[in-house]
């Protein structure tokens, strides 16, 4: 009796860990370091061009995009196995 028991959980149990513990796409680490490089390359494009950079008409809101950007990165690495 014990060892049915034992072997109906075993697929259960590795039904549930495949979900959990499987390792992210090829494409995941560099689209989220991707993300958080470019919301950097954004805000230091808008302070070294005099704030006349990425988008002017934004003006301070630059620093609001680049750091949404940067922010999708970190988001992704709460995924990241």
């Amino acid at each position: 009796m014990a060892r049915s028991r034992a072997r109906s959980s075993q697929p259960e149990d590795a039904e549930v860990r495949s979900g959990q513990d499987a390792p992210n796409p090829v494409w995941f680490k560099p689209v989220m370091f991707g993300f958080m490089l470019l919301g950097l390359v954004w805000i230091i494009v808008y302070y070294v061009s005099d704030q006349q950079f990425p988008i002017p008409d934004l003006g301070p809101g630059n620093i609001l995009v680049g750091f949404g950007i940067m922010f999708i990165g970190f988001l992704m690495t709460t995924r990241w196995r």
